[in-house]
């Protein structure tokens, strides 16, 4: 009878213990756009390899496109949930610095990108460039302007909430410069609509809504790859593409500052690094092991690559974003 005792004893102290070790199991909070923790996205397989090294829950939110994620945080101020913010662009570094709200990483990472990256607060984890997708059947455009003259009709992002979509503002005003709105005014007859993200402008495209879409060069890899699908391409531009870096920051504000910084460090390994290119369907910012999977070496090559400095892109947002409002309201 007391061995029946003393084993019940034992296993309620070891429950009470097992509850009070989960009560304390730490929490990292990441927001993130929505395609990121998809089902078919890269987050499902980096919560799980990131939880196995950190003994802790990795909380990943998604909060719909890139360009919202930096509207939500400065809205929250000090009192957001996230300890990280993973999806922020090139474009939005500046404006996310002058926040205030996040902290230097401290890290001297190997990145394999074609720009050097020195910055000491945001980290990128994937690159890639934008371009137009479409059926492999079709005579595409190869140039804004050819695209404006015919009749192709096309689904773009929203630039105040998607970083695609502001990455066509800066694609254009890079190329054209003063000569924007005037690209602007003839695409405006071209576009079908404008969504709040790339999922759901993706979708339309692939729902037969629009001959083209925007998108990056990389995204046909992902219908050869996953689904054997060989019909779609990107449609390479006479004027260069425009370059995305997708990178990830620090909240100065978060409650788990060592684990944030875990979480950042395990972002440019290979177990994270190597999940991206058939889940995101970018470019890894480290180079890997086992190099790229095979299907990306069909993918468009562009033999320009244009890029906006994070304080230039600063500076010509709001004059780019006008020019487009302009053209789109007549």
């Amino acid at each position: 009878m007391k061995h029946l005792v003393f084993t019940a004893g034992c296993l309620t102290a070891a429950t009470s213990a097992m509850a009070q070790d989960s009560d304390q199991t730490p929490e990292l909070t990441v927001y993130t756009y929505d395609s990121f923790v998809a089902e078919w996205g890269p987050g499902p397989q980096i919560e799980q390899a990131f939880e196995a090294t950190c003994t802790c829950d990795l909380n990943l939110v998604g909060v719909e496109d890139g360009a919202a994620l930096l509207a939500r945080v400065r809205l929250e101020g000090e009192n957001t949930d996230a300890d990280i913010v993973l999806g922020l662009d090139t474009n939005l570094v500046a404006a996310a610095k002058e926040t205030g709200l996040f902290a230097q990483h401290g890290m001297t990472p190997d990145l394999d990108l074609p720009i050097t990256w020195d910055d000491p607060v945001f980290l990128p984890y994937d690159w890639g460039y934008f371009a137009f997708v479409h059926d492999k059947d079709m005579d595409a455009p190869s140039n804004f302007k050819a695209l404006a003259d015919s009749d192709t009709s096309i689904v773009i992002q929203d630039p105040r909430s998607s970083t695609p979509g502001l990455g066509l503002l800066m694609w254009v005003k890079t190329a054209y410069g003063d000569d924007a709105p005037a690209i602007w005014e003839g695409l405006s007859d071209n576009i079908v609509t404008v969504t709040k993200g790339w999922t759901e402008a993706y979708g339309l495209f692939l729902e037969g809504e629009a001959d083209m879409v925007l998108s990056y060069t990389t995204s046909p890899a992902y219908h050869l790859i996953a689904e054997e699908d060989a019909t779609k391409t990107a449609a390479a531009f006479d004027e260069g593409h425009y370059m995305q870096v997708e990178v990830a920051g620090k909240l100065a504000s978060t409650d788990q500052p060592e684990l944030a910084d875990q979480f950042l460090a395990f972002m440019l390994t290979q177990d994270f690094q190597s999940v991206i290119p058939t889940t995101n369907w970018m470019y890894p910012a480290v180079e890997l092991d086992d190099g790229l999977p095979d299907g990306f070496e069909t993918l468009v090559q562009p033999e320009k690559s244009l890029l906006l400095s994070a304080e230039e892109a600063a500076a010509k947002r709001d004059a780019a974003l006008d020019e487009w409002l302009n053209a789109l309201s007549r």
